[in-house]
C-alpha cells in the first residue's frame, strides 16, 4: 500500500518571503528603567515622538534613561449623581419637590416603589 501522507510544510508556520533587498526606515532603540530594576528596551523609528514613560511588564511606570518625569496633568474631581443634580436645581426647589412627593404618597394618590 504506497504511503500518501502529505509532506511539506505546514500551513502557516513559515513565510516564504525573505528580508531580501528590503529598506527598513532607520530605527534606534530606546531604554526605560523600572523602579523595580527592569530595563526595557525598545525600537523607535529615529523620526518618532518618544514617550518619557511606558507602563513595564510589572505595572509599574518606567522612565525613558536621561529624562525627566513629566508633570502629571491635573485630574478632574469626579462629579456625584448629587452634584449633577445640584447643577440643575437649588437645595430649595428639591426640598419642595420632595414634599410634593410625600404628600402624594401619604394622600395615596403614589403606590410605593413606582
Amino acid at each position: 500500500m504506497p504511503d500518501r501522507s502529505l509532506r511539506g510544510m505546514s500551513i502557516g508556520a513559515k513565510s516564504m518571503e525573505s528580508d531580501e533587498g528590503v529598506d527598513f526606515a532607520p530605527r534606534f532603540q530606546a531604554y526605560y528603567d523600572c523602579p523595580n530594576g527592569h530595563t526595557i528596551i525598545l525600537p523607535f523609528a529615529t523620526d518618532a515622538e518618544v514617550p518619557p514613560v511606558w507602563e513595564c511588564r510589572c505595572g509599574e511606570e518606567a522612565l525613558l534613561r536621561d529624562a525627566e518625569r513629566p508633570e502629571p496633568k491635573a485630574v478632574k474631581p469626579q462629579r456625584t449623581h448629587w452634584d449633577m443634580l445640584l447643577e440643575r436645581r437649588t437645595v430649595a426647589e428639591l426640598q419642595e419637590l420632595l414634599d410634593e412627593r410625600l404628600d402624594l404618597l401619604r394622600a395615596g394618590k403614589l403606590r410605593r416603589g413606582a
